[in-house]
């Protein structure tokens, strides 16, 4: 299936294997949920032919039991992924760990007629010997060998890694075909209850992930806290007025860090967004100042995991939030 916003990405791809120039190493990169393992999934099935062999793969569910590997419903295709049980412990690896990428590197180190494929997700939660433990297979690839690694932060990965794989980069969408594809799986029932590109925003372009806040309810929520916000900084009185933040202050916080996060992007752009009231603070805050206050909320959710009086941080957030645009200078508060 092919997602407009994977147009650009599956362009490139195109045109490698039109020209048949495909590498020996891909990077699929992009923000968590924008679609990378189905881009590797169309990738391989068009290389294939077969569209519909290894999307029976269920390699994305948690196992009962220790593996290293898993192997594909295609024969020359093996995966390998962060979480899976750790022998023995019955626990999962949050890493990749280099057994893992040992056993990979082998399944790939035989002879093959046909296209052998092995995937690698998530890349950037590989540890570094696991990362060094790929190199030399991604140095002297076998012939007729393609290895895919999915990244959500490509900067965590080592560059040994990077500078040898074809980075293919998924951005964040918001034009009108991702709003059109929105809509349709939104299902009729809630279409009139929302704003498309407006939940587009609160996810940061991220179309899976505005689909997944909404069937879980969160948006719900997160779009009563988002309005009050906006409803601060437009009308900074009623700062003192809001008394449900207490209890929900980490929620607030990464509320707050999301709509500075969308009004950067808007003023960089010098475009206006689906909400108004935020349309109204980028056009008078000063740029400086939203990097600014970007920062401070950054450290108190930090801060949030020792014994700090996270209440007092966010009530201090809430008054700079609340004079943001009327501000001669920014004031410290965090050391």
């Amino acid at each position: 299936m092919n997602f407009p916003w994977h147009a650009n990405a599956w362009s490139k791809l195109q045109n490698m294997i039109d020209q048949d120039r495909m590498p020996h190493a891909l990077l699929i990169t992009g923000v968590e949920k924008i679609g990378k393992f189905e881009l590797m999934q169309q990738i391989v099935g068009v290389l294939l032919k077969d569209d519909v062999i290894i999307r029976k793969d269920n390699i994305r569910e948690d196992l009962d039991y220790s593996v290293l590997i898993r192997h594909s419903n295609y024969p020359n295709m093996v995966y390998c992924r962060s979480g899976e049980m750790v022998e023995k412990s019955k626990n999962r690896s949050k890493n990749i760990r280099i057994e893992q990428v040992r056993v990979f590197c082998d399944a790939l180190n035989k002879t093959a007629d046909q296209l052998q494929i092995g995937v690698i997700f998530y890349g950037d939660q590989m540890n570094m010997s696991a990362a060094n433990g790929l190199l030399k297979t991604l140095e002297e690839p076998r012939k007729n060998t393609l290895i895919i690694i999915l990244a959500h932060h490509v900067e965590n990965l080592p560059d040994t890694v990077v500078s040898r794989c074809q980075n293919i980069y998924i951005a964040p969408a918001y034009d009108q075909q991702t709003c059109q594809w929105l809509i349709e799986h939104i299902g009729k029932t809630q279409n009139a209850d929302f704003d498309i590109l407006q939940l587009l925003e609160n996810t940061h372009g991220v179309p899976f992930k505005a689909l997944s806040e909404l069937s879980d309810g969160n948006f719900i929520h997160y779009q009563h806290y988002q309005n009050q916000l906006l409803n601060i900084a437009i009308n900074p009185l009623m700062v003192t007025q809001i008394k449900e933040f207490e209890g929900n202050e980490l929620v607030v916080l990464n509320c707050l860090q999301n709509i500075v996060i969308e009004g950067i992007r808007l003023k960089t752009i010098h475009q206006e967004g689906g909400l108004i009231e935020l349309n109204q603070v980028i056009k008078a805050v000063k740029f400086e100042f939203l990097f600014k206050l970007l920062d401070d909320i950054y450290h108190t959710i930090k801060l949030s995991k020792t014994t700090v009086n996270i209440k007092l941080l966010l009530d201090i957030i809430l008054i700079i939030w609340s004079h943001i645009t009327h501000l001669k200078q920014y004031p410290q508060i965090i050391q």
